[in-house]
């Protein structure tokens, strides 16, 4: 694995570090359980990087850490993007500030040498929501899901040292997985705000048409449609587990247990059927434990008997501008 060695940069800020760990903690149950498992160094940069892609998509969605949907957001959607791009911008070209997210995205991308392209794709990411976009195939709803959560998996890994492009390759793969877990998981929170990622060529097959979160007898179809979802999250999955053994040891422990954390998401989710959206699915503490010791041994598992990174991922997106 190409890595970068020991940073010179000065070390993150306290102050800014102890907001984005509260930040963590209320937006992501999921992913705050996986990140306790980082070394001190790549956890504080992981965490003040997830600060401000949750903000960012908050600031969108109108919502607060992922809750409580303000019933106008769309009103100045557009308005915000632009303040949320020139925001980034500033704190991209070095600029200090007193807003503890953007400062947040500042130190972590000097200190990693993150390429600014990569904050300005998920921000791409965010106007396909502002403009509404349809989604009329699973080749556009990837397309989605690499510009809101697969630049994320790169940009994490890049702040555990991957450098090496088949290694990122799989880091987006995760991310493309978690992304299509939550879509499915999300699909009646999301019509409840007017917010439809699903296919509509699948949509189209189950004669549905349209999403309503107020019909439960749509429910049982939607379901269905979920289960597609969780089918196309698969192979990213899979391939995901390859890039663990190019981690460093604790970075692949966190990383695995995410996988396992999200993709038992999509279990439950399988299990309950269609009555699974009378309540947010979630994971119970006595699991998560079950699950980080099972991701421990999938950390032993993929040094030993993982594919070569650099394996054919034949039919899985690829990213914007990579020469394979």
């Amino acid at each position: 694995m190409a890595a970068l060695g020991e940073k010179d940069a000065p070390a993150p800020t306290a102050d800014v570090v102890r907001l984005s760990e509260a930040a963590i903690a209320k937006g992501s149950n999921s992913f705050a359980t996986a990140a306790r498992l980082f070394p001190t160094n790549t956890r504080a940069d992981a965490v003040m990087l997830y600060a401000w892609c949750r903000h960012a998509d908050d600031v969108i969605d109108g919502q607060d850490m992922g809750h409580d949907q303000k019933a106008d957001y769309r009103a100045k959607q557009a308005q915000h993007l632009v303040t949320l791009k020139e925001q980034t911008m500033r704190s991209l070209d070095g600029e200090h500030s007193d807003d503890p997210v953007f400062e947040a995205l500042r130190q972590v991308v000097y200190r990693n040498e993150i390429p600014h392209i990569h904050p300005m794709e998920l921000l791409n990411g965010f106007e396909m929501d502002v403009r509404q976009r349809v989604y009329k195939t699973p080749e556009d709803l990837l397309e989605y899901c690499y510009h809101v959560a697969g630049v994320v998996g790169v940009m994490m890994a890049m702040i555990m040292g991957v450098r090496e492009q088949a290694v990122l390759d799989r880091a987006t793969d995760l991310g493309i997985a978690f992304q299509l877990t939550n879509i499915a998981r999300d699909i009646v929170d999301d019509a409840r705000a007017d917010r439809t990622y699903v296919p509509s060529d699948w949509l189209e097959e189950t004669a549905i048409g349209r999403l309503d979160a107020t019909d439960t007898t749509q429910w049982p179809a939607l379901h269905g449609v979920a289960i597609r979802l969780l089918d196309m999250a698969e192979p990213y999955y899979d391939s995901a587990f390859g890039g663990i053994k190019a981690l460093p040891w604790r970075s692949a422990w966190a990383i695995a247990a995410a996988r396992r954390i999200y993709r038992d998401i999509g279990r439950k989710l399988r299990e309950e059927g269609p009555n699974a959206w009378k309540q947010r699915i979630s994971t119970s503490k006595g699991r998560k434990l079950c699950l980080l010791l099972m991701a421990a041994g999938d950390v032993v598992a993929a040094r030993y008997w993982a594919s070569d990174v650099k394996q054919d991922r034949t039919g899985l997106y690829r990213r914007p501008g990579r020469s394979y």
